[in-house]
């Protein structure tokens, strides 16, 4: 009897799971089943690229995971009864849309999130959103009809926000680009860090304002909290993600956010036979702090799912792998980038890497990343190991373990 794997979401995270785990069990024990709502991946990291007119690569997943084991489900998830190991599912392979029903032994979630309006008023209805390409490219057609001179604001100094600022002050020159930044700019770099962000900034003849919260958002302005109105003909809105919002309407544990939370293998407290990996889990890194919602967090978090569900199942060591930071990597357009290291918790350190080779480094980064949910099965150790515990008996090892 084959165990029942499925993953939901084709991400960075969850193909990565998917193709780690089908390197790690032999086919003949596991049917590995990757569900996603589009045919090919999404290079989330590249989205204020495609809003400015660049083309990203064409990665169907059809060929990423042709003979690898990994069956791929086009299908849109609407619920999970993790009480019942089960998945509500739309498929959208077909041309008409078929509600169906999945049964999982293990289950690893791995929805992601989206764009975070934070109830601002107007948001929904007049801002522009970079977390997923349907906005990208809606951004794009936006940006494409503007006539030289009229204002944008992007609102949100974090890395998101510095990129799309930086991206569309380089390709279109033409436009007075604002950015709105709730804090100080670049208020957690170093000082090599901000100073490098503003001489880029200024050079691209971005109006930064600093301190500014945005209370509300119209067709062609917004307002900030103390009443100044900002012209905008295009409102981008980056202030953060929030995670998808099938896991809060299930029983797993989760937190006031909808985030799962898991122990240190990535496996839910309160349901063993789940997983949460990237931005849906609540993941401890060093100094018992929460990992941020990132491509970095992500990624390791996904290894770390893969390999303890594959050493549970085949009853080797579980991995002792630390969750931790290295860097944080900023493009600021084509030709600059930002290289910020950090301590194993996140927090700045004094060295950074600017300029031309910061940009050549982010890319190499980006791409690196690509390859690795491109070649799901290259560059992981070939350890397949025989499935040695039935479905019920992993649940009942993992809750005695528990």
């Amino acid at each position: 009897m084959q165990h029942r794997i499925v993953v939901l979401g084709a991400g960075y995270t969850g193909a990565t799971a998917a193709g780690r785990l089908a390197r790690r069990l032999r086919r003949e024990d596991v049917a590995i089943t990757l569900v996603n709502a589009e045919p090919d991946f999404v290079e989330r990291v590249r989205m204020h690229q495609l809003a400015v007119g660049q083309e990203l690569k064409h990665r169907p997943f059809s060929e990423m995971f042709a003979d690898t084991g990994v069956n791929l489900k086009l299908a849109k998830v609407t619920g999970v009864d993790v009480d019942r190991r089960t998945v509500a599912v739309v498929d959208v392979s077909g041309t008409e849309e078929r509600e169906e029903e999945l049964s999982y032994d293990t289950l690893v979630y791995a929805l992601g999130s989206g764009w975070n309006d934070q109830g601002v008023p107007g948001t929904a209805e007049h801002a522009h959103q970079i977390a997923s390409r349907p906005g990208a490219l809606r951004l794009r057609e936006r940006l494409a009809r503007l006539d030289a001179g009229q204002p944008v604001v992007v609102v949100g100094g974090g890395l998101t926000g510095l990129e799309a600022a930086t991206e569309i002050a380089e390709a279109r020159p033409d436009l007075d680009i604002a950015l709105a930044a709730r804090g100080g700019l670049g208020d957690w770099l170093s000082d090599k860090g901000r100073a490098h962000l503003r001489k880029v900034l200024d050079r691209l003849g971005v109006t930064v304002h600093e301190h500014t919260a945005v209370a509300a958002v119209e067709a062609d302005r917004v307002t900030t909290a103390d009443g100044t109105s900002v012209p905008a003909a295009v409102t981008v809105w980056t202030t953060g993600f929030a995670v998808h919002p099938i896991a809060k309407a299930t029983t797993l544990e989760v937190t006031d956010t909808g985030q799962i939370v898991v122990d240190g293998t990535m496996r839910s407290v309160s349901h063993p036979d789940v997983y949460a990996v990237g931005d849906a889990a609540l993941a401890m890194g060093p100094g018992d702090k929460p990992l941020r919602m990132s491509c970095a967090s992500g990624t390791p978090t996904a290894w770390q799912a893969a390999d303890s569900i594959a050493a549970r199942l085949t009853g080797g060591k579980l991995p002792n792998a630390p969750l931790r930071y290295f860097n944080q990597c900023i493009s600021l357009g084509r030709r600059e980038g930002l290289i910020q290291y950090v301590t194993a918790d996140d927090r700045a350190v004094r060295a950074a890497l600017t300029g031309r080779f910061a940009a050549v480094y982010k890319e190499l980064i980006c791409k690196g990343a690509a390859w690795g949910v491109a070649n799901p099965t290259l560059g992981v150790p070939a350890r397949r190991r025989r499935a040695v515990r039935q479905p019920a008996e992993v649940g009942a090892a993992v809750k005695t373990a528990a």
